[in-house]
């Protein structure tokens, strides 16, 4: 078992490298980096959805880049995806409960670099046309993810049915992104050879993959964004919510 010193050092060097999917692709791979992996990837998850500051965090490219790693270097997908639904059910349940606390004066925070409170009042919208099921929805929305739970705890979505939502939108999502990724090689790579040639592996062009992930995880608020753009919708005031 490695010492604190060791794994701290090597989730430094995770975290410098979260934005460059080649280089983090080529840390995570490397076999004395397996149990800092699986750490570094819970907190991220974890951090994420549960924490107001984690809605910079790359999760969607993050759980692929992670199913892709899984299947090349052999890791525990078992022990991988159950990790990570537990980080993910445990974060919204944290967020949840930030916002059951702190109620409706969470909306008079003042923005700043680590709270955007347009973010929360953009989840809070989302709330009034979709209701509970913005949970699973949210998931798959970068940014939504992280202040959908929060608005939840807000609007005082009474917990049992919040916790239904969060189980089904967290494994779903987990399962989904890393499934993705670690089917990426064995599926992918036999239908580019006779296009390509023989020498084509998809882990070559992840960067790639991650630009259609992340457009394909963006989409859906760019197509909200446009159609209240162009239908004029109105502002949304910062009150609580009462979810359905």
């Amino acid at each position: 078992m490695e010492d604190f010193s060791s794994l701290f050092d090597k989730l430094t060097l995770v975290g410098r490298n979260l934005f460059n999917s080649a280089e983090l692709m080529a840390v995570l791979q490397r076999p004395d980096f397996t149990i800092a992996a699986y750490v570094a990837l819970t907190l991220i998850v974890f951090t994420e959805t549960g924490l107001l500051i984690g809605f910079f965090l790359p999760g969607d490219s993050l759980l692929v880049t992670a199913g892709l790693v899984c299947f090349i270097s052999g890791w525990n997908l078992p022990l991988l995806l159950v990790l990570l639904c537990v980080a993910a059910i445990v974060g919204d349940s944290v967020g949840y409960s930030i916002g059951y606390k702190s109620g409706p004066k969470i909306f008079n925070r003042e923005k700043s670099l680590l709270f955007n409170k347009d973010h929360l009042l953009k989840a809070q919208e989302f709330y009034e046309r979709h209701g509970g099921k913005t949970i699973i929805l949210a998931r798959f929305m970068p940014i939504l993810r992280t202040f959908a739970p929060v608005v939840a705890g807000v609007g005082r979505m009474e917990y049992r049915r919040f916790l239904m939502f969060n189980i089904v939108g967290g494994i779903s999502w987990v399962c989904s992104m890393v499934l993705l990724g670690y089917a990426l090689t064995p599926v992918v790579d036999p239908m580019l050879r006779p296009l390509f040639g023989e020498h084509v592996r998809i882990q070559d062009h992840v960067e790639k993959v991650i630009l259609i992930v992340v457009f394909l995880s963006i989409s859906p608020g760019i197509y909200a964004w446009a159609r209240s753009k162009f239908r004029g919708s109105p502002k949304v005031e910062p009150v609580a919510v009462e979810v359905q």
